[in-house]
């Protein structure tokens, strides 16, 4: 009966020091980092309700290669599958690309107080601000332009 209680005993203590994550340290002393509530697949958008907080051990090897805080990763999206309870990668994270490469975009081009709009082939991905190429529908000239946080494409002649 002694044995049982012994061993009791030792379940408990390993499961507090799971709980904050490292054998021997205090709760103090661990490291919070953001983790998937639940499997986070590519291409999904994370919210905050799909993450929480997990105490890791203040030695973690690679600590700095994660994400330290929700406010990094909420808004982003998932470049790989993240799976529940593990820390989030630095680099498994993007900005929502508002522009896909291979679709059809609206193509706005201005010279002065002349607008143009054209349609364009997409032949990168980008984010609003980035620059990319796309290929004119029309003549199928290659041209560069600025995406804009509608998804359209905005040409700055001179």
């Amino acid at each position: 009966m002694r044995a049982i209680s012994l061993v009791s005993q030792w379940i408990a203590t390993l499961a507090i020091a799971a709980a904050i994550g490292c054998t021997g340290a205090s709760a103090d002393e661990a490291k919070r980092l953001p983790v998937p509530a639940t499997t986070i697949y590519p291409g999904d958008m994370i919210r905050e309700e799909l993450l929480t907080d997990r105490l890791f051990a203040p030695n973690m090897p690679g600590a700095a290669a994660f994400v330290a805080d929700k406010a990094a990763v909420v808004g982003r999206v998932a470049r790989r599958t993240l799976l529940p309870s593990q820390p989030i990668p630095i680099n498994a994270v993007e900005d929502q690309k508002a522009v896909m490469r291979g679709n059809v975009v609206k193509v706005v081009i201005e010279d002065g107080g002349l607008s143009i709009v054209t349609y364009g082939s997409s032949l990168q991905a980008g984010g609003p601000g980035a620059t990319i190429q796309l290929r004119n529908l029309d003549t199928g000239v290659i041209i560069r332009g600025v995406v804009q946080p509608d998804g359209t494409v905005r040409i700055q002649n001179g």
